[in-house]
């Protein structure tokens, strides 16, 4: 994003993990003291289309849970579908009949409960039509509509596109901007790599976009394509790897239909070196395994342990014979496999220290995070 267009927007301009992480902090610090989240602002995530604000308000409402123990309940309202009616609900008439009172519709059904935490996710609100937009007034600031009003224990996130994203989107009314807190959400590989490694996405996806880093967001306003990358259809990509199948040639076109052509072939191609790859497990059996030179299989084997890492963290040993291993990549690479051992898990650092392989590394490579040795 260009300097110009940050101070255009004239908000805060936030990768996904620090949005996730501003934002569960503030509201786990509110329902600690015991007070409503309703004390809060409402807030409106700005971005363009696939770089991940629902997957980043699905993680506040894990991040919620697992700091508070209370359930977190998240509804999830496309504003484009609706119409106003469909928020205020269906008249009828009362018991008498002598006037009309509004049915509550379904996505105000929420549990008050003090165990509970509901989240109100007012999705694609940019893309709702200005009549709708109004009656989202009444939500962000009085948290009502009409006669239904959202328990305390609710918490209300809007996301839209940007009107220079060139999707389907209207421009906000003042008054109602003027009702919420603003965030403009940007893509961040290191954000998103963090993010990958918990949520189980393929390591064929994981290490051709640490080799390319500039394709995990593809979106250009000017561009009519249809199939573009974006975090989201990442994501997709690796469903399809995980759950389907994982050979890339058969997959590719339902990959090329999520990416584009142009992009398919070169993941494809990438791929194809896995085949060529040093067998991880011997690696971490501590079996003499070749050395990879060129940076593409470099890239795809620190990828590939990482990955095996994962399952076997609590085996020093294993965990010790990668790093043997380890010892004759470059700095770089080294760098970033350590990297990624030392976030498997929180202050798994501090196991990896006992571990002399690690230790010995370090010292070899004293200053190798700089990318220097």
């Amino acid at each position: 994003m260009s300097r110009e267009n940050q101070v255009s927007t004239n908000m805060p301009v936030l990768s996904v993990e620090k949005t996730i992480r501003t934002l569960s902090r503030s509201y786990c610090t509110v329902i600690g003291k015991g007070l409503s989240p309703k004390i809060l602002p409402s807030v409106m995530l700005w971005g363009p289309p696939g770089v991940g604000k629902s997957q980043a308000v699905r993680q506040i409402g894990k991040e919620i849970e697992a700091e508070t123990g209370k359930q977190v309940v998240i509804t999830d309202v496309r504003l484009l579908l609706f119409n106003p009616i469909d928020l205020r609900g269906i008249p009828t008439a009362n018991a008498d009949k002598t006037l009309a009172i509004w049915l509550k519709p379904q996505i105000f059904q929420m549990n008050a409960s003090d165990d509970i935490v509901n989240i109100l996710f007012l999705d694609e609100i940019s893309a709702a039509p200005q009549s709708v937009q109004a009656a989202a007034y009444q939500i962000t600031l009085d948290r009502v509509v009409g006669e239904h009003k959202l328990p305390d224990n609710c918490i209300v996130i809007a996301a839209g596109n940007r009107v220079t994203d060139k999707s389907v989107s209207f421009k906000m009314p003042k008054a109602l901007a003027n009702r919420l807190l603003h965030i403009e959400v940007e893509g961040s590989f290191d954000s998103w790599h963090n993010w990958a490694e918990k949520a189980g996405i393929n390591e064929k996806v994981l290490g051709f976009l640490s080799f390319r880093t500039d394709k995990l967001f593809g979106f250009d306003p000017k561009n009519d394509d249809l199939a573009f990358a974006t975090p989201r259809s990442w994501e997709m990509v690796s469903n399809l790897l995980n759950n389907i199948c994982d050979d890339v040639n058969l997959m590719y076109p339902m990959i090329a239909g999520l990416l584009g052509s142009a992009l398919a072939v070169e993941f494809r191609s990438w791929c194809g070196l896995h085949s060529d790859l040093p067998d991880t497990e011997r690696i971490f059996e501590g079996k003499p395994t070749s050395l990879p030179k060129s940076a593409d299989t470099l890239y795809a084997v620190v990828a590939s342990m990482s990955e095996y890492a994962k399952d076997c963290k609590d085996d020093p040993v294993r965990i010790g014979n990668s790093l043997r291993y380890a010892e004759g990549l470059p700095a770089d690479y080294i760098a970033i496999l350590l990297k990624n051992y030392e976030t498997m898990e929180e202050d798994y650092q501090m196991k990896l220290m006992q571990i002399p392989e690690y230790t010995r590394l370090l010292s070899k490579r004293g200053v190798v995070r700089n990318g220097s040795v």
